[in-house]
């Protein structure tokens, strides 16, 4: 079984409240993706490098309500609330090339394997009923894809690339066997927290003007 990581997620109230964000924090402008029919959500996307891309996401108004939970914790009063206020970091997705073994191996429940249409895209996602960030974003979600090349090679490059994904955790031998279950351990640095130091998730990328550190507690 082999993992990667796949992509960074940013979550919005909506897209222009999430490209202005991009192009502040940034200094480029992030290009649309397209719309996901199943979970009524869309995004804005651009390539990090490699087969690695950042992924800005919010509801979409103009879509049918889903008939369940939203992924990425969307409908969590608390999430839709923070997001309202500015976007944010929201978690992170690793790429499996085979997501049954992965999930029937795993001890942690990273959800149902569902699969998920962008267009002519198609992918298996698996995602928890209720549609909660998963360890509040620390631990990724899990997906597989069924199209090549990676989508990351045909999405605008706003030179703009990943350098690094740290988490800091009171229980970071937990995050780290966790990760190693999935094979991924070795793609992030994992640090030990006080008991009372809330968990962190930080994404370092350099853009064409600086590097810059994202949170999950920003």
């Amino acid at each position: 079984m082999k993992t990667q990581i796949d992509h960074i997620v940013i979550g919005a109230a909506n897209l222009e409240q999430g490209a202005e964000y991009v192009k502040d924090l940034f200094g480029v402008e992030m290009p649309k993706g397209g719309e996901h029919p199943l979970m009524a959500t869309h995004n804005l996307l651009m390539q990090l490098g490699g087969n690695v891309f950042i992924e800005v996401i919010s509801i979409n108004p103009e879509a049918a309500p889903p008939e369940r939970p939203r992924w990425y914790g969307l409908d969590d009063p608390l999430v839709f609330q923070s997001l309202k206020q500015s976007p944010r970091l929201l978690t992170w997705v690793v790429n499996s090339n085979n997501i049954s073994a992965l999930l029937h191996d795993s001890e942690f429940e990273f959800g149902i394997a569902t699969p998920v249409t962008r267009g002519n895209l198609n992918w298996n996602f698996a995602i928890p009923d209720d549609g909660r960030l998963l360890a509040g974003g620390i631990l990724p979600y899990v997906m597989q894809w069924h199209v090549s090349p990676h989508p990351a090679a045909q999405m605008p490059d706003c030179r703009c690339r990943l350098k690094s994904i740290e988490i800091t955790h009171p229980y970071a031998e937990w995050v780290s066997s966790t990760l190693d279950g999935i094979a991924v351990s070795d793609q992030v640095k994992v640090f030990s927290a006080d008991k009372h130091q809330g968990p962190e998730l930080r994404v370092e990328i350099a853009t064409p003007g600086s590097n810059i550190v994202l949170s999950n507690l920003d």
